[in-house]
């Protein structure tokens, strides 16, 4: 139990120092850890996380490490978890905290940032093909998610209405439409 507390948190120690971009650039990454990697969740499972996580306050890393650590540990888990996914982040900025003022205009730092801000935009991509994979398994799931993106990115709809709008067409077609017409 403790080889297994040890590894989980070693692997929300590396998902937490190599979160550069945010909680959608990171999502691949902790899916390659605790699903494919080690099998600490279900795929459908990880799709729920991050639905979760997205409706929760707090950082998508975070909110995973806090489930996977209580699916696997209880309470304890989730909080040991959570701080091994914030700790090297924190060290971090303290560290840039007390030196950004000194490297803020040096271009060595510059131009290294801008190397990392377009990668971010494919580890998003690449985590937002990563969790259609598993989410869009149907037309119905296909209808839902164009409905989504044309509500958030089309109409300028918020992102939370979006999410109660589709939960609740989602309990109606799948609890009460599809089982009335037998599919």
């Amino acid at each position: 139990m403790m080889e297994l507390l040890l590894k989980v948190c070693f692997s929300f120690l590396k998902i937490g120092a190599f979160s550069f971009g945010g909680g959608y650039a990171v999502l691949a990454f902790i899916q390659r850890e605790v699903v494919d990697g080690h099998g600490w969740i279900k795929p459908d499972d990880f799709v729920n996380i991050v639905a979760i996580a997205e409706m929760t306050p707090g950082p998508i890393a975070v909110n995973s490490s806090t489930f996977v650590g209580y699916n696997l540990f209880g309470i304890p888990g989730g909080i040991i978890c959570s701080i091994c996914t914030l700790l090297v982040p924190f060290i971090l900025a303290l560290i840039v905290s007390v030196y950004f003022t000194k490297f803020k205009d040096n271009i060595h730092l510059k131009n290294a940032l801008s190397g990392i801000r377009p990668v971010v935009i494919g580890l998003i991509a690449a985590s937002c093909l990563s969790v259609a994979k598993i989410s869009i398994t149907s037309v119905y799931s296909l209808i839902f998610f164009a409905i989504a993106l044309a509500m958030v990115w089309k109409f300028k709809i918020n992102p939370i209405i979006t999410l109660i709008v589709c939960g609740v067409l989602g309990a109606g077609l799948y609890g009460w439409v599809l089982p009335i017409i037998g599919l």
